[in-house]
């Protein structure tokens, strides 16, 4: 763990770091780029990772999903900070917002399997993580992480090969 950097909730003056550290990996498929006013309307969010020097690092979003389950999204770390606690510590504040926010379940969309269940989280072993009823209530969500959680056909080039992962808190 690398204790040069702290984590705060992201201002507007962040998005355009969002994005950089968003590139590299969407250019590779493991995160889905977003147009820049999707980041800003959900900047609110957003946590980010800042080193000391005021560098933005790392980011990930918490995305409340419905009354018990949120996402944790747009989870990235700079290429030079990897492997130093960077996501751990994002992953972290996430979930105790989540809890914060009374969130019973925390749910990802992921190609890093082995760093979530380091932090607690399971394979879904039933894909169906909502009852019909509140399905049909996420359909009417235009949200697209919504759509990759209910792994709706529009969705499945940008989740193929991903594991759904969730998290009881």
């Amino acid at each position: 763990m690398d204790s040069a950097f702290s984590i705060r909730p992201a201002r507007t003056s962040d998005v355009a770091a969002i994005k950089g550290l968003v590139a590299p990996l969407a250019e590779e498929r493991i995160l889905i780029s977003k147009e820049t006013v999707a980041y800003y309307e959900s900047l609110q969010e957003f946590q980010i990772a800042e080193a000391d020097d005021g560098e933005v690092i790392g980011c990930g979003a918490l995305h409340v999903m419905w009354e018990d389950l949120a996402e944790i999204r747009t989870l990235a770390a700079a290429d030079s900070w990897r492997g130093r606690g960077v996501g751990h510590v994002l992953v972290e504040s996430l979930v105790e917002k989540a809890r914060t926010l009374g969130v019973s379940r925390v749910f990802c969309l992921t190609f890093e399997v082995d760093f979530f269940v380091r932090h607690g989280f399971e394979v879904m072993a039933d894909q169906s993580a909502v009852d019909p009823e509140v399905y049909s209530e996420l359909l009417r969500s235009h949200d697209e992480g919504v759509a990759e959680f209910l792994d709706l056909a529009r969705v499945k080039p940008n989740t193929l090969g991903n594991t759904r992962m969730i998290k009881h808190l």
